[in-house]
C-alpha cells in the first residue's frame, strides 16, 4: 500500500503544479472561483500533513500569495512523502475539523482522502477554465501514467 500511496501522491503533486503552471499562463481569463479552488487544493493538503505532523494548520480557504503557490505544493509534496515513508500507515491520527468536532482516521485513509479531494476540485477547475474559453488541463490519473 505504501509504494501505491507514493505514486498517487507524486500525481497529485504534478497534477497541482499543471493546474499551478495554467494559472499562470492564464491569469488575466481565470476567475476568483479558480483561483479559490486552486488555493483550496494546496491549503487542504498542508493541513492534512499538519494535522498528522502536529504543525500549526491553514485556512482552509485562505488565498495564499501566488509566488507562493509552487512552493507551497513542493513542500506538501515533501512533507507527504516523509509521512508515507516514515510512519506507520495503520496509524490513528485524532483532530479536529474546522468546526472543532474530534475525529480519528489512519493515515492510509487521510492520504486517499486528500488525493481523492485534490482530483475533484481539479475537475471542477478544469470546468472552470473551459467555461472561460480555455484549454482544461487533463489531470486524469491515467493520463499521468501514460507519461
Amino acid at each position: 500500500m505504501r509504494e501505491q500511496l507514493i505514486d498517487l501522491l507524486e500525481y497529485n503533486a504534478q497534477c497541482n503544479q499543471l493546474v499551478i503552471d495554467a494559472y499562470f499562463e492564464n491569469k488575466s481569463a481565470v476567475d476568483e472561483k479558480t483561483v479559490m479552488l486552486l488555493n483550496h487544493i494546496l491549503n487542504a493538503q498542508q493541513v492534512w500533513n499538519a494535522r498528522i505532523l502536529k504543525e500549526p494548520l491553514f485556512e482552509i480557504w485562505q488565498i495564499n500569495p501566488e509566488e507562493e503557490l509552487s512552493g507551497i505544493n513542493q513542500s506538501n509534496f515533501e512533507k507527504s512523502n516523509k509521512i508515507l515513508r516514515e510512519r506507520n500507515l495503520d496509524e490513528i491520527i485524532i483532530y479536529r475539523n474546522s468546526k472543532n468536532k474530534q475525529f480519528s482516521n489512519a493515515v492510509h485513509e487521510i492520504f486517499f482522502h486528500f488525493v481523492n479531494h485534490s482530483t475533484y476540485h481539479r475537475g471542477q477547475i478544469a470546468l472552470l477554465m473551459k467555461q472561460c474559453r480555455l484549454q482544461p488541463i487533463n489531470t486524469d490519473y491515467i493520463f499521468y501514467k501514460r507519461n
